[in-house]
């Protein structure tokens, strides 16, 4: 599977284009209600959801109602996930007999999968039932990227609208989002997935002989599930022997579709899509990698149609893509490389640095993957981002740490994006000594105030979070790695939680009081406040006139906005993240290959 990259990483675009393309105007036609204008059952749908919810299809809702929309339907959801995760040991669905789960380990993982995080400090096949996984963690896969598309959808409102009191009705988005773009697209790629082995049952576990007894050790668990300390703060280990192999079960492939199409990220299986049972060929890799990225693309398309310009799309998804293959060459470029801690001991370092990836994958695939899971909000793994060489595991944190905007998550991606848009539209205007606009709107004091909180809040968790994570002794005893990896797991698990993407260095146990609790705080604030931002930012665009273009209106479809785009992306994420990433995989780069 090692063909050359640039073929790889060409198809992949190739095809990516090709679909989003006419999925994107699928996309405009959902949202703009003409869909559902063509077809009167539809609407009747639409209007029997609107009663239920106490609104009427025709109601245009100012930003703050729509905010308050918004968050009032997560945290309804927050409720309902942490509900059944607590009483799912005396619920249907059940064949394993898995308890009921800890408290704190609930909290944190109804948290992250209603912020679209997936963050999962448990082991998936032995902590969570089928109930569990189909009735509250696969439903909120599709409502929180509903949540994502319903958001941008409305800042994007804001761009197109003249003079307009409302950005929209926030129950009628997240419904059409819903039931028209996500659920027939997971339907079909499900079965796409059990085509190519992907399971989809109820049966019990299977428990299967070994050939020989095995031993190993795993970290000791009080009765609460938490890892047992001792006096130096380190978990105790205990050995095991075994003869037998319990082989999971479960309803994979409906869960696995949604959790890629809606950059969700959260596996059936401990080990995500490294497991064969998640991902189990090279072609469903392959479809797997064009899933994550294939609606925020489509949504790029989607935002040019309703502006108005398809070129303000095709911009805005050039700076994404011109990111998104550096970043990925510098990840191929690392992997390439073997482990000289390894080499050492007499591995053959000719075929690079396989450590903890698939060889049925390979490395080009393995970081390919590794790119796209961190470029999109949505942390699926095929292979361990522990394993990689310091600065292949630089890459992907910086990417998060960008804010998922580079394609990003469902419509998170894309309204990140703008933001950073309207960042650099503004600095031009500084440079020029003209009043910034984006696309004929104004750009004013409160929406740079916005802006800037927009962008600032995850730097704030993400740097606030690992200090603490460094300092606290209950936070320092779940690193099982001393030095400059330790402070990366923590940095990592910090930015992932932050920016919404939910995957992790595996050497950190994650499943502890103070990492349940932090993180679940840097998931919240880190979607949430940066989507009221965006809500008041599209509520302030909308009331303005649009302006007609002039001879000192600065371009925004063309090679040079993508420049100062691109430009403003990775300055900022520079400037606020080098130092950090200093300490932590460019001290290890230097202290490994200086043996």
């Amino acid at each position: 599977m090692n063909t050359s990259p640039y073929i790889q990483v060409g198809l992949y675009l190739l095809v990516l284009f090709a679909l989003a393309w006419p999925l994107g105007r699928y996309l405009t036609a959902v949202m703009d209600g003409r869909l559902s204008r063509r077809f009167a059952w539809l609407g009747g749908l639409e209007r029997m959801l609107c009663k239920l919810m106490g609104t009427h299809e025709e109601e245009d809702m100012p930003w703050w109602r729509y905010a308050l929309a918004i968050i009032l339907f997560n945290v309804l959801g927050v409720i309902a996930v942490y509900a059944i995760q607590r009483l799912q040991g005396n619920l249907p669905l059940n064949p394993a007999a898995i308890p009921g789960v800890e408290a704190g380990s609930a909290f944190n993982t109804a948290i992250s999968f209603v912020t679209n995080t997936n963050w999962q400090g448990y082991v998936g096949e032995s902590t969570m039932s089928y109930l569990t996984q189909m009735s509250v963690l696969a439903v909120q896969n599709f409502l929180s990227a509903a949540t994502g598309v319903a958001v941008v959808v409305a800042l994007i409102r804001g761009f197109s609208r003249r003079s307009a009191a409302g950005v929209g009705n926030a129950w009628l988005d997240l419904g059409r989002a819903t039931g028209y773009v996500l659920l027939p697209l997971s339907f079909v790629f499900a079965l796409f997935l059990v085509g190519q082995g992907v399971i989809q049952n109820f049966d019990g576990y299977k428990e299967l002989k070994l050939l020989e007894t095995v031993a190993y050790q795993v970290p000791k668990n009080d009765a609460n599930g938490q890892p047992v300390l001792d006096a130096a703060g380190k978990p105790v280990m205990e050995d095991v022997k075994t003869d037998t192999q319990t082989l999971p079960m479960g309803p994979v492939a409906s869960q696995e579709a949604i959790k890629l199409l809606g950059t969700n990220g959260g596996g059936f299986f401990n080990v995500n899509s490294a497991h064969p049972y998640e991902n189990p060929t090279g072609l469903s890799n392959f479809a797997e990698m064009l899933s994550i990225f294939l609606i925020p693309t489509a949504l790029c398309f989607m935002f040019g149609a309703m502006v108005g310009d398809m070129r303000q799309g095709v911009a805005i998804l050039a700076a994404m893509t011109v990111i998104f293959l550096a970043t990925f060459a510098v990840v191929q470029w690392s992997e390439m490389h073997a482990n000289p801690l390894l080499t050492q001991l007499g591995m053959d370092g000719s075929v690079g640095n396989l450590e903890g990836k698939e060889t049925r994958f390979g490395i080009v695939a393995s970081t390919l993957f590794v790119t796209i899971t961190t470029a999109a909000s949505c942390g699926a793994v095929n292979a361990m981002h522990d394993s990689l060489l310091p600065l292949g595991g630089l890459i992907p944190t910086w990417l998060m740490q960008l804010g998922e905007v580079v394609f990003g998550g469902v419509g998170s991606g894309l309204y990140g994006m703008l933001v950073f848009a309207i960042q650099a539209v503004f600095l031009a205007g500084l440079m020029i000594g003209r009043t910034p606009e984006y696309l004929g709107k104004k750009i004013e004091s409160f929406e740079m105030k916005m802006v800037s909180i927009s962008i600032l809040i995850t730097p704030l968790l993400v740097l606030g979070g690992t200090a603490v994570g460094v300092l606290h002794p209950a936070a320092l005893s779940s690193l099982f790695n001393p030095g400059a990896h330790g402070f990366t797991e923590a940095l990592y698990a910090f930015s992932s939680a932050a920016n919404n993407n939910g995957s992790a260095f595996a050497g950190i146990s994650a499943n502890t009081p103070f990492y349940n609790l932090a993180l679940a705080i840097a998931m919240w604030l880190g979607r949430f406040v940066p989507i009221v931002a965006v809500l008041a930012i599209a509520g302030s665009l909308a009331r303005k006139p649009r302006l007609a273009v002039s001879a000192g209106t600065m371009p925004t479809h063309g090679p040079l906005f993508v420049v100062l785009l691109v430009g403003t992306v990775m300055i900022v994420g520079a400037l606020t993240y080098i130092p950090a990433l200093a300490l932590g995989p460019v001290v290890e780069h230097l202290q490994l290959f200086s043996r």
